[in-house]
């Protein structure tokens, strides 16, 4: 249950990848602006905040998409929505293709750690907490907001990037079909605690994401399993060949 160009509007394409925007992404824009109305003195730097989101969501897909062509892979789609963002990126069928495809949106997230804290720390010495407050929260919340998305994505819970990236890992030892089987299960368990954590804390939205991940946590389970019984057909049938006459 991931997001596609139904339902969503182009938005710009950039190096021969589309950039579409769900629609949905507005109404939680409306929201997420209306709740956080007092922080700001002007509702302008409400909007930049959003729109600052909408960027760092969309440089982390950039990473996914990017990567996954410089090792022969094909992407050519992004989609924003609500639950963040999805790059549909098809790496050649190795391990370490599939994991520098997904570790590289959790990278560029590293990358501006240093580039974001920089700036609130030059802004913080040109004395702006005292005549640019807004500014100043709004340099705060994105450094934030850039910890948060990354601190989320490196969760082992399949399918995020951490959990995803444990599979890629698995694969080097287990095979594509037994380190997807591991990857989904574990997942499992982590998004069975995320969501009783989202449900006990009354963190409404971390209890929605929670069940978006369990449910293609499920599906890449079946997949597993699928893939497996598929493999071990194929090596069936080669046992079962016989050698080729010289």
């Amino acid at each position: 249950m991931t997001p596609t160009r139904q339902g969503s509007f182009r938005l710009f394409e950039f190096r021969g990848i589309e950039v579409s925007l769900h629609w949905s992404w507005f109404l939680v824009g409306a929201y997420v602006l209306t709740s956080r109305a007092d922080e700001y003195a002007s509702p302008f730097w409400n909007v930049a905040e959003y729109l600052a989101l909408f960027a760092l969501v969309l440089l982390h897909e950039f990473g996914h998409s990017l990567a996954c062509r410089s090792v022969g892979g094909h992407s050519d789609q992004i989609v924003l929505w609500p639950l963040g963002g999805v790059a549909y990126v098809a790496p050649p069928q190795r391990p370490g293709a599939q994991l520098w495809s997904i570790a590289a949106g959790p990278l560029v997230n590293v990358a501006l750690v240093p580039v974001l804290y920089g700036a609130l720390w030059l802004a913080g010495e040109r004395g702006l907490y005292d005549t640019q407050p807004d500014f100043m929260e709004w340099l705060l919340t994105l450094n934030f907001i850039n910890a948060i998305l990354l601190a989320f994505n490196l969760l082992p819970i399949y399918p995020l990037d951490g959990g995803q990236m444990l599979r890629s890992v698995l694969w080097y030892f287990m095979g594509p079909a037994n380190s997807l089987l591991v990857a989904t299960v574990l997942g499992f368990l982590g998004g069975l605690a995320l969501i009783t954590y989202g449900l006990l804390a009354g963190r409404l939205w971390t209890a929605v994401l929670a069940a978006f991940l369990l449910f293609n946590c499920w599906q890449g389970f079946r997949f597993a399993r699928l893939l497996r019984a598929h493999l071990a057909a194929e090596q069936a049938r080669a046992r079962a060949e016989p050698p080729p006459v010289p």
